[in-house]
Order: structure tokens, then C-alpha cells, then sequence
């Protein structure tokens, strides 16, 4: 078949391609943050941070204007003594706090068993044949937006699932990592269900409404209606990218530039259920009712385990990745012993031993990363980037619509440089928030605009902690892939997201419908309407 061309993609693919390996590009990127920071300390840089004050004119009318806060904020060069002590004795430190790296392998330890002993591959046969072709794409977008239900789970889960599955039937597996992961990372703001990320953000919200409003308070329910509607513009997007744009790509490509697999004539017959693979499912399906029901238990009777809330969300969502271990472990060794890929508790071991070895990619690269980050995050750039430019934007004098959209470039902006959700919106609430107020924007009209933004480029940024393991996933089918392929790839969604969910937010604004329960979209005075 011959090979066709992706245009300005398959560029951006090649070149990236051409930038070191990953591991020396975080390398490469620590090495000039350390730089960069040096420069700033010793060149004086400083941002003052600010707080919103109202100021009320002879003629009664009402203004804000931004006070300093507090002492200036520095860079921190990494070159001074005490700094390069600090690289040096948080070494290890960063990297087994690096967020990813725990929950991943402890994850990897159920889904590598599940995978070997076979019951994933009859799960994807199972799967394919109750979805019809045609819908398979939907469907992962749908998974992927869905699974921020668990946090960051879908990270671990989705992505080698969605791979397997696609080449089970002929296709990329390319593509369905793409479609996955554009649900899991790029929709991570939008679900059909309250989360434990909006409890957070309405307390973050409400921190910036008090400075206007002391009464005020914001709903963990405000943005639901909103996020409800981003769910099936984000699903309805992501098959219309993943159809005219990503998909087409791929099928032209060899089977180790991530086309589709080849040496497989008859898909239909590879996908079918063996007698033997069915009692094994239902084994399974046995032993995971009641792991789950047990797991239900410890969350929903009163003094569970797991009922109750933990120290930032609820227990049974901090306890989310040793419930996943379970879910897989479980009826992994139940279908293994079932079909006889089990034969002692010493496969049991070896299995999960192998598993463990298949990360070794994900760690290395993790190493790096990590440093890379802490290194970012130790020198204050990124707080004091995100400062500046929060302070440039808030005093911008435009139209709603045009302020609303432009929040929405800049949180994407800097999602390039300060990864974390709670860390940017920790800087932003008490600088936007009331400062839109006094314009007529509800603080929840503010965090629903946050939430887009934080989520589109998600699938870009190397700060996404995550963004490593999705590399190494790609690089099992595609053993050259880089990150040009990845950015490449997943290019498309962030930017049609980022179109279709904005002029989502403009009609809404337009039609005067509430964001949610609680969830207004304009302010005026005291009283919210």
C-alpha cells in the first residue's frame, strides 16, 4: 500500500522525530532551566503578586484595582550553593514523589496480570462484539472523558486497552491510544457526573469570590449542566478528528510507523470466543462482583474503610489505584487458573514479575522527568510566568464573550508550563475571579472557563507528568516513535478541542442558561443572577 501523506502533520512528525530521545530532551530541558533560573537571580527578576481591592469613587461607582500582596516572588537560581545542595539531596526525593510513577506500577501489577494470563485479550473480544464497528471511536472518547470519575486512572487503564482493541480489529492501535487518550487528558474538565476535581475547584473559586462578596459561596454543582454538555461536544469532536484526520494518517503508514497490523487475514475469526475462553469469563466476571461488592461495602456502609473523606477528596477516590489492582488482579488469576495459563501460585508470581520488567522503559524516563519538573517548579518560573501573565489579562478591558475566550487561551497557555490543575487555579481564582466579578462574570462562569483551558493542551505539554507513560505505550507498537510522533498525533484534538468547546462556551453564555445548580452565569453586586 502505498504510503500517504499527512501534510504539515507528518512534518511536525518528522522533525520532532529528529529531537533527541525523550529521556535526553527532559535532560536538555532541566539543564536550561537550571540556566535560566541562574540568570534570573542574578538579573533581579520579580513578579509582586497582587490582590484584588475594591475602590469605590466620589460618585459612588465601583472599581478593583490590584494591590501588592505580600513580599515580591523570585527566581531561585539552581546554581547557588544552597540550591545545587538542594538538586542534589531531593534527587531521589523527586523521583519517588514523581506522581505518576507509584500509581502506575501499582496499577501495571493487576493489568499485567489480567493481560497475560489472557483475560484482557477475551475482554477485547467480548467488547467488539456487542460495539459496532463504526462507534468504536466514540465510544473510547466517551471512556476516556468518563474516567476522570477515578482522577488520573485513565492514564494507566485505558490506553494499552484501547491499543489492544484497536488492532484486535485490523485497525491502528495508534488511533485508539489517540482517541483514548484525547478523552482522558484533553476532556479531562468535562464528565456526565460531579467528580472529586469540582469540590476543589468550587473551593478555590469561593476563595476568590470572598474577596468581593464575603458571603459568597460557590456549589461543587455550579458547572454540571456545562460539563454535561462538554462531554457529548467533546465525544461528538474527538470521533470527527479521529475520523477526517488522525485515522486517515495511520492507514497509509507501515504496521511499525503505527499502521494497521498485517499478517492477520481474517479478524473475525482471531476475535471469536473460545468455549473455553467464555467459562473463563464467567469466572471471572464472578470473582470481580464480588471484589466489587466488597470494595462497594468498605465505601458505602457507615464506617467503612473507605467511606468518609480522605485529606483532599473522598477516601474510596484516594484509594482508587489499589481498587483498580484488585479489579484486575483478582479476576486475572480467577481466569488463569480458569483456562490453565495459571498453574501455581509461582506463574502468579513470574507474571507479575514480568510486568513490572515491561515498565522499565516508564521508569527510566520517569527519572528524568521528574527532575525536570522539580527543577521548573524549585526556580519559581512557572508561578511567576503564570503571575505576570494573570495580572496583564485581568486589567484587559473587553466584552465578556472576548474576556471569556481569551481566560480560555491563556490557562492554555500556561498548562504548557505549570502542569498541575490545583496549582494554576490556586494562582488564578484570587486574580480572576474578582476581577471578572466587577464586569459582570460569575465566579462560576470564570471556573468553567478555567476548566477548558486546563484541559485542551493537556495532551501536548511535557509537564503533563503522565505524557511519559503515554510515550512508552506508543513506542510498543511504533518502536521509533518520538515525541514528534506523539505531538503530531494527538495536535489535531487539542486544537479542535479548544475551537468547538470555546464556541461552546460563547453560546452558552448567549443563551442566559445556567452552568448548573447554583451555577449562574453573571454577577451584579451582592446577589448573583
Amino acid at each position: 500500500m502505498a504510503k500517504k501523506s499527512g501534510g504539515w502533520l507528518d512534518t511536525l512528525e518528522r522533525v520532532g522525530n529528529k529531537l533527541p530521545d525523550a529521556s535526553t530532551l527532559f535532560v536538555i530541558g532541566a539543564l536550561i532551566v537550571i540556566v535560566l533560573s541562574q540568570i534570573g537571580a542574578v538579573g533581579g527578576w520579580t513578579v509582586q503578586p497582587v490582590q484584588p481591592e475594591t475602590v469605590v469613587a466620589a460618585d459612588g461607582s465601583v472599581s478593583m484595582q490590584l494591590q501588592p500582596k505580600g513580599d515580591p516572588l523570585k527566581v531561585v537560581g539552581l546554581l547557588q550553593p544552597d540550591s545545587v545542595a538542594w538538586i542534589f539531596t531531593k534527587m531521589v526525593e523527586n523521583f519517588i514523589k514523581f506522581p505518576p510513577l507509584g500509581v502506575v506500577l501499582v496499577g501495571m501489577l493487576g493489568i499485567g496480570v489480567a493481560e497475560r494470563t489472557g483475560l484482557i485479550a477475551a475482554l477485547l473480544k467480548a467488547f467488539v462484539a456487542v460495539v459496532p464497528p463504526r462507534f468504536l471511536t466514540p465510544a473510547m472518547v466517551f471512556l476516556g472523558v468518563m474516567s476522570s470519575m477515578g482522577i488520573d486512572a485513565g492514564y494507566i487503564v485505558l490506553p494499552p486497552l484501547a491499543m489492544a482493541l484497536y488492532r484486535s480489529v485490523g485497525r491502528s492501535p495508534i488511533v485508539g491510544l489517540a482517541a483514548v487518550f484525547s478523552g482522558v487528558a484533553a476532556g479531562f474538565n468535562a464528565n456526565l457526573f460531579i467528580t472529586g476535581l469540582d469540590p476543589m475547584l468550587a473551593n478555590l473559586t469561593t476563595i476568590g469570590a470572598q474577596v468581593v462578596n464575603p458571603d459568597y459561596k460557590v456549589s461543587p454543582t455550579c458547572n454540571w449542566y456545562f460539563m454535561i454538555g462538554s462531554t457529548i461536544v467533546i465525544t461528538l469532536t474527538g470521533w470527527f478528528i479521529t475520523n477526517r484526520f488522525v485515522e486517515p494518517r495511520f492507514k497509509g503508514k507501515p504496521e511499525d510507523e503505527g499502521g494497521p497490523p498485517t499478517g492477520v487475514e481474517d479478524f473475525e475469526t482471531v476475535r471469536k470466543l473460545s468455549a473455553e475462553e467464555r467459562k473463563g469469563l464467567g469466572v471471572a466476571a464472578m470473582t470481580m462482583a464480588l471484589t466489587l461488592a466488597a470494595i462497594l461495602a468498605m465505601i458505602l456502609v457507615p464506617g467503612g474503610p473507605l467511606n468518609g473523606k480522605g485529606d483532599h477528596f473522598d477516601r474510596w477516590v484516594e484509594a482508587i489505584v489499589p481498587m483498580i489492582l484488585l479489579l484486575f488482579l483478582v479476576p486475572g488469576f480467577a481466569y488463569g487458573f480458569s483456562v490453565k495459563t495459571l498453574q501455581s501460585e509461582k506463574d502468579a508470581a513470574r507474571m507479575m514479575t514480568e510486568s513490572m520488567a515491561a515498565m522499565a522503559p516508564i521508569i527510566v524516563l520517569a527519572f528524568f522527568a521528574s527532575q525536570f519538573i522539580a527543577f521548573f517548579n524549585q526556580s519559581n518560573l512557572g508561578q511567576m510566568l503564570a503571575m505576570w501573565g494573570g495580572q496583564s489579562l485581568a486589567q484587559a478591558q473587553m466584552p465578556p464573550m472576548l474576556l471569556m475566550a481569551t481566560f480560555v487561551v491563556v490557562t492554555m497557555l500556561f498548562n504548557l508550563f505549570v502542569g498541575s490543575m490545583s496549582a494554576k487555579y490556586t494562582l488564578f481564582a484570587p486574580i480572576f475571579v474578582p476581577m471578572f466579578m466587577l464586569v459582570g462574570i460569575s465566579p462560576e462562569l470564570t471556573q468553567a472557563a478555567y476548566r477548558i483551558g486546563d484541559s485542551v493542551t493537556n495532551i501536548i505539554t511535557p509537564l503533563n507528568a503522565y505524557l511519559v507513560i503515554i510515550l512508552v505505550a506508543m513506542r510498543r507498537y511504533v518502536p521509533k516513535a518520538g515525541m514528534g510522533t506523539l505531538v503530531s498525533t494527538m495536535l489535531p484534538y487539542s486544537i479542535g478541542f479548544t475551537i468547538m468547546w470555546t464556541l461552546m462556551l460563547m453560546a452558552w453564555m448567549a443563551s442566559g442558561m445556567p452552568l448548573g445548580p447554583d451555577g449562574p452565569l453573571t454577577y451584579s453586586g451582592a446577589v448573583a443572577k
